[in-house]
């Protein structure tokens, strides 16, 4: 049975590792959005996103207590160690799916920094208490796009569309409870993500509804991402994101 500082780190690396795939993901359209200032936006939003997840990550490895900082957890770990969900870790693809996802993590991500507040762990609570106000942005950002998005030219729906139906079956992950996430929500050091998921749909529904879009009839939801088991894709991410400290171990400028 793993030990309680144990089940506390493997929390937050999850935490951490949402942030910082994503963040990366988000920082490969720098140089490539559609208009200039939503270039800026994107970039503004994947630095939000690594900034948290330095804490997390940072925060992980004091309760760890082996010796690993963030650099260490971020650029140091093989692709089955990463924590994140699958949803984070997919290609960019076009703009519309990007925003899709932006959407369906922002809310996740919010409304997990909200209940995170009232963490026992006052470090986390306070990650968590900056996570908020960021996240609020995110949301209000990604959901504006979708509505313009989804109710404007054919095209633009098609796509958006597209991205909701390809997305969707990443989402149910989010919310998946296993031993750690009810142990550390015994304690009130994190939350249980189940009791999450109906706020969430509700957020979701609303924003997809506005845009006149439909959700997928199907209830197929993928998994693995929280257990080590990822996509393809990870390992290609990793490999880019991870070169140089790899490359020069220890190195610092």
């Amino acid at each position: 049975m793993a030990s309680k500082s144990e089940q506390r780190a493997e929390y937050l690396l999850r935490l951490g590792d949402d942030r910082l795939v994503l963040g990366h993901r988000l920082s490969e359209w720098c140089g490539h959005a559609p208009i200039l200032e939503e270039d800026i936006a994107l970039a503004n939003i994947a630095l939000d996103l690594v900034g948290q997840a330095t804490l997390l990550l940072g925060r992980a490895g004091t309760v760890e207590g082996k010796g690993r900082d963030a650099d260490a957890l971020a650029y140091l770990r093989e692709a089955v160690e990463f924590r994140n969900a699958l949803l984070v870790e997919l290609p960019k693809g076009d703009f519309a799916l990007t925003i899709v996802r932006q959407l369906f993590f922002g809310v996740f991500v919010l409304l997990q920094a909200e209940a995170l507040q009232k963490s026992t762990d006052r470090d986390l609570a306070g990650i968590a208490a900056k996570g908020v106000k960021e996240s609020r942005y995110h949301v209000r950002h990604s959901a504006d796009w979708v509505v313009k998005l989804g109710a404007g030219t054919e095209e633009s729906h098609a796509r958006t569309q597209r991205g909701v139906d390809d997305l969707w079956r990443y989402t149910g992950e989010l919310f998946l409870a296993d031993d750690v996430d009810r142990a550390v929500a015994a304690e009130s050091f994190g939350v249980d993500p189940s009791t999450l998921e109906s706020a969430w749909q509700a957020t979701v529904r609303d924003v997809l509804s506005r845009a006149g879009l439909t959700i997928p009839a199907t209830t197929y939801m993928q998994r693995g991402g929280r257990e080590g088991r990822h996509t393809e894709h990870l390992g290609h991410m990793l490999a880019e994101m991870q070169i140089v400290a790899r490359s020069h171990p220890g190195a610092s400028w």
